[in-house]
């Protein structure tokens, strides 16, 4: 059976360097074998977690629907902005809703044993590596397996064509490989 693989951007912005290269990772996902769900975090209504709203007002919609695709996927390719050296608060916040506990389920069910490949673009001169470090943490605390190979895009706006498509080499290369590992991670851990 082939994994499944969330993919999704860690910003909203339009015309995001990160919204195109996760648009990318989709497609290879695709092509490496994998059914990739290609999302947007702007679609989910997540308010700034917040234990008080969380106690009155239990999970958002937005997040129990966010849950659930978490929850139906074997692992995810991210595709991170870097915000001040460390990932956007959007990402975080979404990472914050769907590890919320629910009765009757297993303790971070939606990221335990599931596998994630990362990915940076950023106009600055690391490609936003900094950020990654800190999502490989996140994640790696909270039972997921983070793929080894990564790929941080430095000077993003020149890695892009005018339709926005990401350029061959050398980023389309290591973004494949990326994919790939991910993918064949995500085949090895759901046998």
């Amino acid at each position: 059976m082939s994994p499944r693989l969330l993919v999704f951007a860690g910003s909203v912005r339009r015309d995001s360097f990160n919204a195109r290269l996760a648009r990318f990772a989709a497609g290879e996902a695709g092509d490496a074998g994998a059914e990739a769900t290609l999302l947007d975090l702007g679609d989910f209504d997540l308010p700034l977690y917040n234990g008080d709203l969380e106690a009155e007002e239990g999970l958002p919609p937005g997040a129990v629907r966010l849950k659930a695709l978490f929850l139906a996927h074997d692992g995810f390719l991210i595709a991170s902005p870097e915000y001040n050296g460390s990932l956007s608060p959007l990402l975080k916040n979404a990472i914050d809703w769907v590890s919320r506990p629910v009765a009757g389920q297993p303790r971070l069910v939606w990221f335990t044993g599931k596998v994630a490949g990362l990915m940076a673009a950023s106009p600055g001169a690391l490609g936003g590596l900094r950020g990654l470090a800190h999502v490989r943490q996140i994640l790696s605390g909270i039972g997921v397996v983070v793929a080894p190979a990564q790929h941080a895009i430095a000077q993003a706006g020149a890695a892009f064509d005018d339709r926005g498509e990401l350029a061959e080499e050398p980023h389309g290369a290591a973004v494949r490989r990326v994919v790939r590992e991910t993918v064949r991670l995500a085949a090895r851990l759901g046998d």
